[in-house]
């Protein structure tokens, strides 16, 4: 019965989500996981308050840990996924009140307790590193224009406050201006009422169709803030409850501040708010937080980047392919005997050909590496795709994060497939010891990962952040890691156990040949083929940086998409090449360096964040934002490593396994 009632209800929701797309204008899109929610004239509007944030520390802080003023009911905490409590997220109610196209103005919020010496003292401090206060309206962050010069500049949230000279001014008095548009497409409004889909999980009727239709309804499509600093005299607060008329008339002048705070002084707070009609649609009222600066430059850069790369690997690619199969047609063309005489004579990769399967060194952990890089690898793709689709879409707070955890989790058996299957195969068909390599696969990168976080973590705990993970967080964490993917990765060990393993075209002798001396250290040219691979994602890797932590939102993952697909192509070819030279110099040694050759981006991906962190995180302040930002770039090369030299290492293994099956040896 159950499922038989889910089948309609699945068929209301697509059929929701396919008239909302038809009826989206080309230049809008709407985001799946969000719905229209319809407010009556005079129904209230609660705006809620995220934590306190600074791109001077990057160490988030609760709203609460300064002295603001709080609802009357008290703080109640907003339900947060897993994805907004890894980043730090911390959605509580605020005492801002709003009745939908109802204007207000010189409304009193509260009169502070006098400025203690620490209250004082740590508003003065986080005015200093720049904190920006975060507001949410109907899932909207509220958006601050300021002007410079001819343009308007967009910024989430607003500052507590300025520092003038040696005075510190507060912005006690916000400026809201709410953007709505009419409410309409009632058949939508039906199809998800029968649905039983509504915001905030309110249940709407059947009929809600031909009601919405007759009832007058307003949508929120844009929230604004102008915060300003005024000088409220603190006795006429004294006889004015909460929400009540401010007795003197109260000027908005962003341009000047007044309100110094002072130590055992008071603030008042107050603010205003204005209903505006906007012609912005329901689906286009992300497009003002999407906008990316310079998106013309951005667009182009990525695509002459694409063009680019796409040349040189194409030229790379083709040469390759008419040197070996020059080298293989000379060679299959000659008998026996005259191949035995030009092997005499003859140097390069057909020399070791008794050597080149010859197992390498630490055969586990390179099977390890492979395993997890695999399961990185497939997260990501699974990942942006998702995203490119709008199913992780900014509008819906920590679902990227909490994807990226869950495919992740379930793509271990991959992971442990991979890393036995390679292991057999470096055994030559013996699968003994797949549980050892499956358990040390599962373990390799988490354990890598939660000793990173856990160290960052000692910092966000001592400096009493927001950001840092709970310690019910951790034991979940560490719950879902043990109960859902090392399972999972031993079923995939499982699997690749009985997975026939690749047979070698040729057979290794017992006696290993002896490498030529190099004119040049090999390693040198495995380090320096990251270069070309970086090639291809640096133009991105900015605008992720910036959106990482420069707080701005980061929404082309198609373009994401693309530019991944192209550093794998470009990551196999370069790792290929690079194992095609070292077979020709008679370096048999091939496993580890075409991992590396491709893996090696990884280094000037760090050298990168280096670079950012000096040039453009100027204003970084203390050690700990400063260990904080090299810990987690630290974990995103160690993760872009192994997903790159998987890539490369798979790609030479095909190359090497084609190359020497092609040869007649005996």
């Amino acid at each position: 019965m159950a499922m038989a009632a889910a089948r309609p209800r699945l068929l209301l929701l697509l059929a929701a989500a396919a008239a909302a797309l038809l009826l989206t204008p080309a230049h809008a899109f709407y985001l799946p996981g969000s719905y229209p929610h319809k407010y009556a004239p005079g129904e209230p509007l609660s705006v809620k308050v995220n934590s306190l944030t600074s791109i001077d520390t990057e160490i988030p802080y609760s709203y609460y840990s300064l002295p603001f003023c709080a609802p009357p009911e008290g703080v109640k905490d907003s339900a947060e996924n897993l994805g907004e409590l890894l980043m730090g997220d911390r959605i509580e109610s605020s005492p801002y009140r709003f009745k939908m196209h109802a204007n207000e103005s010189d409304v009193l919020l509260c009169r502070s307790a006098p400025l203690s010496p620490p209250d004082f003292a740590l508003l003065k401090r986080r005015i200093d590193e720049m904190y920006q206060v975060n507001l949410i309206l109907d899932n909207l962050p509220a958006i601050r224009y300021t002007r410079k010069d001819d343009y308007f500049l967009r910024w989430t949230g607003y500052p507590v406050g300025i520092r003038v000279g040696v005075d510190y001014y507060v912005f006690n008095h916000l400026q809201f201006t709410v953007l709505v548009h009419r409410y309409e497409d009632p058949n939508v409004a039906r199809v998800m009422g029968a649905a039983g889909d509504a915001s905030d999980g309110a249940a709407v009727p059947a009929n809600a169709g031909k009601d919405a239709s007759a009832a007058p309804g307003w949508m929120v499509v844009g929230f604004e803030v102008v915060p300003c600093s005024i000088k409220h005299n603190p006795e006429d607060a004294r006889a004015v409850k909460m929400y009540g008329k401010f007795p003197s008339k109260i000027k908005c002048d962003p341009s000047t501040v007044s309100m110094s705070i002072k130590e055992n002084e008071p603030i008042v707070y107050t603010y205003e708010v204005s209903f505006v009609e906007s012609d912005i649609k329901w689906p286009s009222r992300w497009d003002a937080y999407l906008k990316m600066e310079g998106a013309k430059v951005h667009w182009f850069s990525i695509l002459n980047s694409l063009m680019v790369i796409a040349f040189l690997a194409g030229i790379v690619f083709v040469i390759l392919l008419r040197t070996v199969r020059r080298d293989l047609t000379r060679y299959e063309e000659l008998d026996s005997e005259a191949q035995a005489q030009m092997n005499e004579e003859l140097s390069g990769w057909k020399l070791v050909v008794s050597d080149v399967f010859r197992a390498p060194s630490n055969p586990m952990l390179l099977c390890m590496m492979v395993g997890d890089g695999v399961q990185i690898l497939g997260m990501a793709v699974v990942t942006i795709l998702f995203a490119a689709l709008g199913f992780m879409s900014p509008a819906s707070r920590g679902t990227l994060i909490t994807g990226m955890l869950f495919f992740y989790l379930v793509l271990g058996i991959l992971a442990g497939y991979a890393s036995v299957r390679v292991w057999k195969t470096i055994r030559c068909g013996d699968h003994s010891g797949w549980v050892g390599v499956s358990w040390r696969t599962a373990c390799f990168f988490p354990g890598i990962a939660f000793l990173i976080l856990t160290t960052l973590n000692f910092l966000l705990w001592g400096s009493q952040s927001t950001g840092a993970i709970p310690f019910s967080l951790f034991v979940v964490l560490i719950l879902l890691w043990f109960c859902i993917s090392v399972p999972l990765t031993l079923v995939g060990g499982f699997l690749g156990a009985k997975a026939p393993h690749i047979e070698y075209p040729v057979r290794t002798n017992q006696i290993p040949r002896e490498i030529p001396a190099q004119k040049y250290p090999s390693w040198l040219l495995v380090l320096g083929a990251g270069t070309l691979p970086f090639g291809t994602l640096f133009i991105e890797l900015f605008f992720i940086m910036s959106s990482i932590w420069m707080g701005r939102v980061y929404y082309v993952f198609g373009f994401l998409f693309i530019v991944m697909l192209l550093l794998v192509i470009v990551c196999a070819e370069v790792s290929l090449v690079l194992t095609y030279m070292h077979l020709c110099v008679e370096d048999w040694k091939w496993w580890w360096k075409s991992f590396f050759s491709s893996g090696s981006v990884a280094i000037y991906i760090f050298l990168y964040s280096i670079n950012y962190l000096v040039f453009d995180l100027k204003s970084l302040s203390g050690p700990v934002s400063a260990t904080l930002y090299l810990g987690y770039s630290l974990f995103m090369v160690i993760a872009i490593m192994l997903a790159t030299g998987t890539v490369g290492f798979i790609s030479s293994f095909c190359f090497v396994h084609y190359l020497f099956s092609s040869v007649k040896a005996d």
